[in-house]
């Protein structure tokens, strides 16, 4: 693989230069048909649910190894590869891309800040049509090969574990219980919560807030880059973006819980804490 030297968080000038590049792939996260009407030159394409294989109640879990070498292989991605993920409506189901690929282990990759509602007001070229034809790649998936993910299990051991951190992502209002999307609403004891839109400027085309500005959201919820910080929405979409923006800052300890409240929450032998505060 060519180095690339890019940073986690990729910006729409520094991709453009790249394009072409050996070793480089961009993906697109989304709607085939999307894709087709206009995509970033050499972009291949992954559904969003072929990121998903759960099953009711637990809606958002990760993908067997075989699924997952699979849509890797057909999408032209090597363990070589460094992957510039984007999609077209807030990166987070690019980011649940990029958590996948850390959970086997695939740490050569990048978020294009803003993703294509960036490239798109930067003026850049798109192209059409059913992309580019890509040979079937090889990839020996290894769901064990790193500490991205959290299951359920890991997460009721860690409760009040002041070295575990569980971070919410989803809208204050099921945090606090009054917008109930399962059998209960609330949290998770001891979480705190940022909703994932806060880490977007959408006055600047989607792309992240400054770094700096990022760092103190979430210093302010009292979490530290020492911290393991356990992120977790409703089905690990939303929270997928929080855990790129995590690791962006040098919290190297993160973790999704795919999961998420979908599976906490339909449970009936997980707590629960409804209103504002965490405990």
């Amino acid at each position: 693989m060519a180095q690339q030297n890019l940073l986690l968080v990729v910006d729409t000038n520094t991709l453009a230069e790249r394009l072409g590049s050996p070793g480089l792939r961009i993906v697109f996260v989304g709607d085939r048909a999307l894709y087709e009407q206009a995509h970033i030159p050499g972009a291949t394409q992954i559904e969003y649910a072929a990121l998903n294989a759960g099953g009711p109640p637990a809606m958002g879990q990760l993908p067997s190894p075989t699924s997952l070498a699979r849509l890797l292989g057909q999408a032209g991605i090597t363990p070589e590869t460094h992957v510039v993920a984007c999609d077209a409506e807030g990166n987070g189901r690019a980011s649940r891309l990029l958590w996948t690929l850390d959970c086997i282990g695939h740490h050569n990759w990048s978020l294009l800040d803003g993703g294509v509602i960036a490239w798109q007001a930067d003026g850049l070229r798109f192209e059409q049509g059913p992309g580019p034809d890509v040979a079937v790649a090889d990839y020996p998936v290894d769901v064990n090969a790193s500490s991205a993910r959290a299951d359920l299990a890991h997460v009721q051991s860690h409760l009040g574990d002041p070295d575990v951190a569980i971070l919410d992502a989803r809208s204050p209002g099921e945090y606090q219980g009054d917008d109930v999307r399962a059998a209960r609403g609330g949290h998770i004891p001891g979480a705190v919560n940022l909703e994932w839109t806060e880490n977007i400027d959408v006055d600047n085309a989607a792309r992240l807030r400054p770094k700096e500005t990022l760092r103190a959201m979430y210093e302010a919820l009292g979490l530290s880059p020492g911290q393991e910080v356990i992120t977790h929405c409703q089905t690990h979409h939303r929270s997928a973006l929080s855990y790129v923006v995590l690791r962006y800052l040098g919290y190297d300890r993160a973790r999704g819980y795919d999961g998420s409240w979908s599976e906490w929450g339909n449970r009936t032998d997980t707590p629960v804490v409804t209103g504002a505060a965490p405990e």
